[in-house]
């Protein structure tokens, strides 16, 4: 786990986030507001709070996916279903699926409210300037039921931190496949197989991308991180990391220590009820607490 504070904090937390996105009832959510199953309904959810944009501004926040495969699904997804409706349909999966992983007993404690208090205070303090995708989330309503609540505050402080992440990767020139190559070589994060199949990118084109990364002395000839490609990698994930911690700094060290004990305790049990798939992700970076 990461030593300083604010990524242990976000660790901890961005599972309850993500997991909506391997939830097996997404499909049946979103198709119910009209919306093609598969990859329409990440594309499309995620970016509805943005209003009906076009495909080049969805590849552009969400930076590692092949334009082509955002392109089948945007902006055709608003012809099916309207921005609003999905994103209500957002909010209700989130909380079914939360509820089913954490059991109504827990979705409904003392501990979901007290770190949903805690998780707004922080998601208080990020602020919308060259961070769009956090801007857009942070228009819609607040929910006033704590499970909901917190739920959409991690939305904020992950998105938040995500456009820092696509600002520290713009600096380090790392297109969006670099990105996604260069994290899958650090032995973390996806599996290469799930990478390239979710991400849309094809055997030629991750060739093309090492070769790439090769020529510029980031990747050894295995495809491993060489010493150049390691501090790269390290100095991405530390501005990241500088960007992102202001919002977690302001709860004070005693109240961020608790969200984060409140965040790993519910994390650990999504997780043990089976939140996310064990082969998409790398052996040492399945999200683990």
């Amino acid at each position: 786990m990461p030593s300083a504070p604010p990524r242990r904090c976000h660790a901890v937390l961005d599972p309850l986030h993500s997991l909506i996105y391997f939830a097996p009832e997404a499909d049946e959510a979103f198709t119910e507001v009209g919306l093609r199953p598969g990859r329409m309904t990440y594309f499309a959810s995620r970016a509805a709070p943005m209003g009906a944009v076009s495909a080049g501004v969805v590849t552009a926040t969400f930076y590692n996916f092949n334009p082509d495969l955002v392109a089948k699904h945007i902006p055709r997804a608003w012809t099916l279903a309207s921005p609003e409706a999905i994103v209500e349909a957002r909010f209700r999966l989130a909380d079914k699926v939360l509820r089913r992983l954490l059991g109504d007993e827990v979705a409904g404690s003392a501990d979901v409210e007290e770190a949903a208090s805690l998780a707004k205070r922080a998601a208080s303090k990020c602020s919308p300037q060259g961070r769009p995708l956090y801007a857009a989330h942070a228009d819609l309503d607040h929910p006033t039921e704590p499970l909901a609540s917190l739920w959409h505050s991690i939305t904020l402080l992950r998105e938040f931190r995500g456009d820092g992440h696509l600002a520290a990767l713009l600096a380090a020139q790392m297109s969006g496949l670099d990105a996604l190559i260069s994290h899958q070589a650090t032995g973390k994060g996806f599996t290469q197989e799930f990478a390239q199949a979710s991400r849309g990118w094809s055997a030629q084109l991750w060739a093309a991308g090492i070769a790439g990364l090769q020529e510029r002395g980031l990747l050894d000839e295995r495809g491993g991180l060489t010493p150049a490609g390691q501090a790269a990698r390290e100095d991405v994930e530390d501005r990241t990391d500088e960007m992102a911690r202001g919002p977690y700094e302001s709860l004070g060290q005693t109240d961020l220590a608790r969200l984060t004990e409140l965040g790993l305790g519910l994390t650990r049990r999504v997780q043990a009820a089976g939140a996310f798939p064990a082969k998409a992700f790398a052996a040492t970076n399945s999200p683990k607490s």
